[in-house]
């Protein structure tokens, strides 16, 4: 039997979306991979309680407690390596990772931006940020996307897009919340599950 994809997942916050792929890993829709390791760059996020109500280990790494981005993300490599780690998912990661350390894991990093990429990402856009421009601009459909990522913003290889309808009374909180529910939770763990399948037969 094929060793299963080392996975470790990203997180600041509540942690829904690393909620999905234990959900998905419970359920066999990720089964290729295991979720062996959840990183935080808060040491109160919530989805470190998630990490610890289904066992896995975890870790918090804070930047501003480093002297440089290159000293942080050392940091960061070192616990992959530990771990063993062979696929990063960013499940609501605020942390900037510079090119340094994209680089090396090429095809490795997968992230799940709030909106049908090329619209409404880059740098600035991010969490409620994104939804208050779509409505902004007035658009009829939004969604998310998993994509690769590399040293642009939100710039990586498109791996899977699901587009969600905007409805005529939304607010920022209620698109967020019907983005999340119908296009982020069943989108991460499909991609995530792809990726790792290909990682494990060494595609």
């Amino acid at each position: 039997m094929l060793k299963k994809t080392k996975i470790a997942v990203f997180v600041s916050g509540g942690g829904t979306n690393l909620q999905a792929l234990l959900d998905a890993q419970k359920s066999g829709i990720l089964q290729s991979g295991e979720i062996a390791l959840v990183l935080s760059s808060n040491a109160n996020a919530y989805a470190l309680t998630r990490a610890a109500e289904h066992s896995v280990p975890s870790a918090v790494v804070v930047r501003k407690e480093f002297a440089s981005q290159q000293d942080y993300e050392q940091q960061l490599k070192q616990i992959l390596t530990e771990y063993d780690i062979d696929l990063i998912v960013l499940a609501g990661f605020m942390s900037i990772l510079s090119e340094n350390f994209t680089a090396a894991y090429p095809k490795r990093i997968l992230n799940i931006h709030p909106s049908l990429i090329p619209a409404f990402c880059g740098k600035g856009y991010y969490g409620l940020k994104v939804h208050e421009a779509a409505l902004a601009y007035g658009v009829k459909v939004t969604g998310a996307t998993v994509h690769f990522v590399n040293e642009i913003p939100d710039g990586g290889e498109i791996l899977m897009q699901k587009a969600v309808d905007v409805l005529p009374n939304d607010t920022p909180e209620i698109l967020q919340k019907r983005v999340m529910e119908q296009a982020e939770w069943i989108l991460l763990p499909k991609a995530t599950e792809q990726v790792a399948k290909a990682l494990q037969k060494g595609i």
